[in-house]
């Protein structure tokens, strides 16, 4: 554990459910972790009894990517911990892959209903469409612009249908969640705290009852959420867009059990607030002093991530990077030109 951990509380120690099983955290509560194909190799689902119209049964805070494996342990769910009951509802926190790629697969299964805020509905059904500004090719030119060159430009390449083959369909209708919602699911009411930055409209959950939050991506207990510059949106700021989104969980006490979809489910949520901030912060700081001479996002990725990247890494990588130049640009500390060569750089005013 490092020195950061440290600072957290598990209080389920190194408890972690295998694929398939669920690990019961309150009456009414329980914990999946499925596998994803990725360095970051789990996200973790949470399973919420509920009733809806009078049918009793199981709803689910996010479904897994649509793999063989995470297939294989919803199969190991429906005949074991859920055999003879229902999934009424899937909720998802966010648009990406591994949040969504099975939903449309659970709710035809089940003909349960889809719960998504409006933002993150639109960006999935773009995404799963490959529709052009959101696909695979339409990123080329946007890393092109900020420095990336051959080999690692073709490298790109080969993500051209990355998020299609994770999510191969998309609900047609959905529920929306909004920010400040109150979500009856079973006995406890959730309340929806929208948050901005690593996804377009992100929604965690809080009930005050069981003191819980499923906080999604928004708060990670080991690692730092990814927030990038995307292609669709180029001149976005969504550094300073997370940044802010990290206060509107100031209201909820600090021994909230925090249930991540990353890691381990912890104590500390304002400790492990000020950690995200003051790593950002830091982060800041290097590129500031980088941005002594021009520099370009590509040039900025190697300061940042100081170890080897395969091309999923390597693109949110470069969008991270960017984010923090961004940041630094809208905040009058930088200022950015295009050079003869097309590439994007940044430097000190």
């Amino acid at each position: 554990m490092n020195a950061l951990e440290s600072q957290l509380d598990y209080p389920l120690g190194d408890t972690i459910p295998a694929p398939g099983a669920v690990h019961a955290l309150a009456p009414g509560v329980g914990w999946l972790r499925m596998p994803l194909p990725f360095a970051l190799d789990h996200i973790n689902l949470w399973l919420l009894g509920d009733e809806v119209e009078g049918r009793a049964g199981q709803s689910v805070v996010d479904c897994g990517a649509a793999t063989d494996p995470t297939r294989a342990a919803w199969e190991q769910v429906f005949t074991g911990a859920m055999a003879g009951q229902d999934l009424l509802r899937v909720l998802a926190t966010h648009c990406h892959p591994d949040h969504v790629g099975l939903s449309d697969w659970l709710c035809r299964r089940f003909d349960a209903a889809f719960w998504i805020s409006a933002g993150e509905y639109g960006f999935a059904r773009m995404m799963s469409a490959g529709l052009p500004g959101v696909d695979g090719p339409s990123a080329i030119p946007h890393f092109e612009r900020h420095g990336l060159r051959a080999p690692e430009l073709a490298r790109m390449g080969e993500r051209r249908n990355y998020y299609p083959s994770l999510v191969p369909a998309v609900p047609h209708a959905y529920t929306r969640l909004r920010d400040g919602q109150l979500v009856r699911i079973g006995a406890h009411r959730w309340r929806v705290i929208a948050g901005f930055g690593h996804s377009p409209e992100h929604a965690s959950l809080y009930c005050a009852a069981l003191n819980m939050l499923i906080s999604g991506d928004m708060v990670l207990p080991r690692i730092s959420t990814n927030v990038s510059v995307f292609a669709v949106e180029p001149e976005g700021n969504p550094l300073q867009l997370y940044l802010d989104s990290l206060g509107r969980f100031a209201d909820l006490p600090e021994d909230t059990l925090v249930l991540p979809s990353h890691g381990k489910p912890f104590r500390g949520l304002h400790t492990r607030i000020t950690q995200l901030r003051e790593h950002h912060t830091a982060r800041l700081a290097e590129v500031v002093q980088a941005c002594a001479a021009p520099q370009s996002a590509a040039d900025i990725v190697p300061l940042m991530f100081r170890r080897p990247l395969d091309a999923h890494q390597l693109s949110f990588a470069l969008g991270e990077a960017l984010a923090h130049l961004h940041k630094l640009w809208a905040d009058g500390i930088l200022r950015r030109e295009t050079g003869t060569d097309g590439v994007i750089r940044f430097h000190l005013i």
